[in-house]
């Protein structure tokens, strides 16, 4: 029988998980725990990059994200959910990476100087922040993870952690295998007003919400200005509302929308109407699943202990072939 492959993934606790991240992530998430032997991680050392001087809320932001992880689907019985801070491995691993990563290298990452513009608000000009793709690297290899679900625009984060890990292999010897791209079509999921969808623009839907608080963000949602009258044909392309109907509409209802929406013979009420059936059929048992798993106090504590003894035990025994390599035997 072929050895199931190890997949690796994480977020980062940093606010509420909405439903970008359940068409982007999440749902590939459950079906690759089917598949493959699963790692997925609460990136709490990464949060800090950015949230250093909040810190205080990642605790509650790391069982908010194991809430919503768990009501989607992710089953601690096929997946390992842990938080990588929890034991000295990613320290170590990341402090012995940094040694040997070339300055240059970091530099290039293309959402280097991108994340330091769009994050100006917060001083992230740091050390840490520009070691963000090392530290990356250690949560996929400390794990010896082969693939890695990102976007086609993330393939670069994983080219720059294969070359440190060609690069670990020259120096010393084999430790980690080259962890490979599992390219995945991320839909595009705008917020409710068009801009990337983000709490901090206050324009996403999130997994815990009550459905009537989503039917009233859904109705004033902004559409293609094009239609100012029922009578105008639109473009469903400049339509936030379409590309909702893409991510939770069967085809038939999108080429009815498309149809309706550039003939002008459906309206935009009508359309964020069979929105909300739709929306309705994936939220609901969502939220009632988390309201469930919420009430259990001490659940999401016993799956992040479990979870981090599993991934522990990994990580030592990783990190004892480490020290062997570069010498630094670990009696």
């Amino acid at each position: 029988m072929e050895k199931k492959k190890i997949v690796l993934s994480g977020m980062r606790p940093t606010g509420p998980l909405h439903i970008g991240h359940l068409v982007g992530a999440l749902n590939n998430w459950v079906s690759l725990q089917e598949k493959y032997n699963t790692y997925f991680l609460i990136a709490s050392l990464h949060a800090l990059t950015s949230e250093y001087a909040n810190s205080e809320r990642i605790p509650e932001y790391t069982k908010e994200i194991v809430l919503d992880w768990l009501s989607v689907g992710i089953d601690p019985e096929k997946s390992v959910i842990f938080d990588h801070s929890k034991f000295e491995h990613h320290y170590q691993l990341h402090l012995i990476l940094s040694m040997i990563t070339p300055l240059g290298w970091l530099e290039r990452v293309p959402t280097y100087k991108e994340q330091i513009k769009q994050l100006k608000a917060k001083n992230i000009d740091t050390y840490g922040f520009l070691g963000y793709p090392v530290l990356q690297t250690v949560d996929i290899i400390l794990y010896k993870g082969e693939l890695v679900p990102v976007g086609e625009d993330q393939v670069s984060h994983i080219e720059l952690s294969r070359e440190i890990v060609r690069r670990f292999n020259y120096l010393y010897t084999e430790v980690f295998p080259e962890p490979q791209p599992l390219l995945t079509k991320v839909p595009r999921l705008p917020g409710l007003d068009g801009r990337k969808m983000s709490k901090s623009y206050n324009n996403a839907i999130y997994l815990k919400e009550d459905f009537d608080e989503v039917k009233k963000k859904i109705f004033p949602m902004m559409t293609d200005t094009r239609r100012k009258r029922r009578t105008d044909p639109g473009v469903p392309e400049d339509c936030p509302v379409f590309y909702y109907h893409k991510a939770f509409s069967t085809q038939e209802e999108v080429d009815e929308i498309v149809k309706g929406c550039t003939t002008a013979t459906i309206g935009c009420l009508d359309c964020k109407k069979i929105l909300i059936k739709n929306l309705e059929k994936v939220l609901v048992p969502i939220k009632e699943k988390r309201d469930k798993l919420e009430k259990d106090k001490s659940f999401v504590d016993d799956v992040l202990r479990e979870g981090n003894k599993k991934a522990k035990e990994v990580a030592e025994k990783t990190m004892d072939e480490v020290f062997t390599a570069i010498g630094f035997k670990n009696e």
